[in-house]
C-alpha cells in the first residue's frame, strides 16, 4: 500500500482537484493539464526535499543546482552525439577534465600519507600549481575547438543519443553524486551554516550550465530535445487520430494538444506513486523511525550509537536523487535547457513554500502542498489583474491610481506566497497534513 490517506487529508485533496477542474471548465483543458504536468514535477520535487527536512531536519537552500543537474540529464542523456565536435576536441576535454580529477586526488593522497610539515606543503603546491596548469593547457585547447564546431546551432559535445526517458534515473544518479560530494564536506556545518552552503553551491552549478558551452551550450540554450510521446503536428498528420477527433467532434490541433499532455500526466503520475511508494515504505520502516530520532534529538540518537553524520549524507543523497530526477522530468516536459531560467524562487524558496504548507514529514502533505501552491502560481496573477481592472474601472483613464494598481497584479505571485505561508504558520504551524 501507498500508505493510509485519513478524511481529512482526502478533503483536502479533494478541495484541490476542484481548483483544477474548475480551471478546466472556466479557461481550458489544455491550460488545466500544462498546469497539472508541472504541479506533479512539483510535487516529486517537494518530496525530495521533504525526505531532508521533514525525516532529517536537513536545511538544504540548494534545491536549484539539483534540479538544474537533473535538467543537464537530459541534455546528456537524449541528444545525439556532434561527431565534428568529438572529432576536433572531445577527447582532449576528456582527458582535461580525468586530469584535473587526478591532480585533486593526488593531492588529498598526499595530505593524507605524508607528515605534517614543510615537505608536504611543498609537496601539495607543487602538485595542485603543476597539475592545474598542465590540465587547463590540454582542457582549455580541447574547449575551444569543440565550441568553434558550427556555434549558432551546435557548438557542444552532444548526449548518448539513448530514450529520453533513461534521462530521469540518471538525473537523479548525476544529483546524487554532487549531494554526495556536497554532503561529505557540508553536512557536519551547522543547520545555518549547511544552508549557507548549499545556496552557494547551487550558484555555481548554475555559473558552469551558464558558461560552460561545450557542456550543454551555456545562455544558447539547448532546444529540440528528445520527447518521450508524441510531437502534436505528428499526431495531427496521422489517420487514426483525425478519424478519432471527428468522432468526438474536436477540433484535431486543439484535441493533440490535450492527448500530448495527457500522455505527459500519466508518465508522471507512475513516476510520483512509485517515489511516494518508496517514501512512505521509508518512513514506516526502523531507517524511518532512526531518522526522524536523530532529527528530533542528534545528541540522545548518538549516544544509542548511530552514525548522525553518515545518516545526515544518506537522506540528504535520497532527496536529492528525487529532486534531480524532477529536473529531468520538467527539462523533457519543456524540450530545452535554458539555464537563465533557473532562479533560488523558483526552484528553491517555492519548493519550500510546498514543503511548509503542505505538512513537512508527511509524504502526503508535501504532494498536497507541491499541486496547490503550482495552481496558487500560476493562476494569483491573472486573477490580481482581473481584481485590479475591476476596482479600477470606474477609475479614469491614466489617472496615476489606477496604473500603479494595475502595475501592481504583477505581484500578486509574490504577496500571495507571503500571505498563504503566514497564514500556514499563523493557524496551523505543522502544514495543512500534519506528521503523524
Amino acid at each position: 500500500m501507498i500508505g493510509a490517506i485519513d478524511k481529512r487529508s482526502m478533503l483536502l485533496f479533494a478541495l484541490v482537484a476542484v481548483l483544477y477542474i474548475g480551471t478546466g471548465f472556466v479557461q481550458s483543458w489544455n491550460t488545466t493539464l500544462t498546469i497539472l504536468n508541472m504541479g506533479l514535477v512539483s510535487a516529486i520535487m517537494a518530496l525530495g526535499v521533504n525526505m531532508q527536512w521533514g525525516y532529517a531536519g536537513l536545511f538544504n537552500v540548494g534545491v536549484m543546482g539539483f534540479v538544474a543537474l537533473g535538467g543537464l540529464a537530459a541534455v546528456l542523456v537524449s541528444l545525439p552525439p556532434v561527431g565534428e565536435a568529438w572529432a576536433a576536441g572531445g577527447i582532449r576535454v576528456l582527458l582535461g577534465l580525468v586530469l584535473g580529477a587526478a591532480t585533486i586526488l593526488a593531492a588529498i593522497l598526499a595530505y593524507s600519507r605524508m607528515a605534517a610539515g614543510r615537505t608536504r606543503t611543498m609537496t601539495m603546491v607543487v602538485i595542485l600549481v603543476g597539475g592545474f596548469f598542465l590540465y587547463r593547457s590540454v582542457f582549455d585547447a580541447g574547449v575551444a575547438a569543440v565550441e568553434a564546431i558550427d556555434p549558432s546551432s551546435t557548438g557542444f559535445l552532444g548526449g548518448l543519443g539513448l530514450p529520453v526517458i533513461l534521462s530521469w534515473p540518471v538525473g537523479g544518479v548525476l544529483a546524487a553524486g554532487a549531494a554526495w560530494l556536497i554532503g561529505k564536506t557540508a553536512l557536519g556545518l551547522r543547520s545555518d551554516y549547511l544552508a549557507i552552503a548549499t545556496l552557494g553551491i547551487s550558484e555555481i552549478i548554475i555559473a558552469v550550465l551558464k558558461n560552460e558551452d561545450w557542456l550543454a551550450r551555456g545562455v544558447k540554450n539547448v532546444t529540440g530535445i528528445p520527447r518521450p510521446v508524441p510531437y502534436e503536428i505528428d499526431l495531427q498528420q496521422t489517420d487514426w487520430f483525425l478519424d478519432l477527433s471527428a468522432r468526438i467532434g474536436a477540433d484535431p490541433v486543439a484535441f493533440s494538444a490535450v492527448t500530448v499532455k495527457l500522455c505527459y500526466a500519466a508518465l508522471f503520475v507512475v513516476v510520483l506513486l512509485v517515489v511516494i511508494w518508496f517514501s512512505q515504505r521509508a518512513w514506516n520502516s526502523p531507517w524511518g523511525r532512526m531518522m526522524r530520532a536523530i532529527r528530533d534529538n542528534e545528541v540522545s540518537a548518538s549516544a544509542m550509537g548511530k552514525d548522525v553524520k553518515a545518516r545526515h549524507l544518506q537522506v540528504f543523497i535520497l532527496g536529492s536523487a528525487v529532486v534531480g530526477m524532477a529536473g529531468a522530468m520538467m527539462t523533457t516536459l519543456d524540450s530545452q535547457l535554458v539555464p537563465s531560467t533557473y532562479q533560488p524562487l523558483r526552484f528553491t524558496f517555492l519548493v519550500w513554500v510546498m514543503v511548509i504548507v503542505g505538512g513537512s514529514g508527511n509524504n502526503w502533505g508535501a504532494v498536497l502542498g507541491g499541486f496547490l501552491i503550482w495552481w496558487l502560481w500560476i493562476m494569483v496573477e491573472p486573477m490580481g489583474l482581473a481584481l485590479m481592472e475591476a476596482l479600477t474601472s470606474g477609475m479614469a483613464e491614466g489617472t496615476w491610481l489606477r496604473e500603479h494598481l494595475l502595475d501592481s497584479a504583477a505581484h500578486m505571485r509574490l504577496l500571495t506566497m507571503g500571505i498563504i505561508l503566514l497564514l500556514v504558520l499563523r493557524f496551523s504551524p505543522r502544514g495543512l497534513i500534519p506528521e503523524r
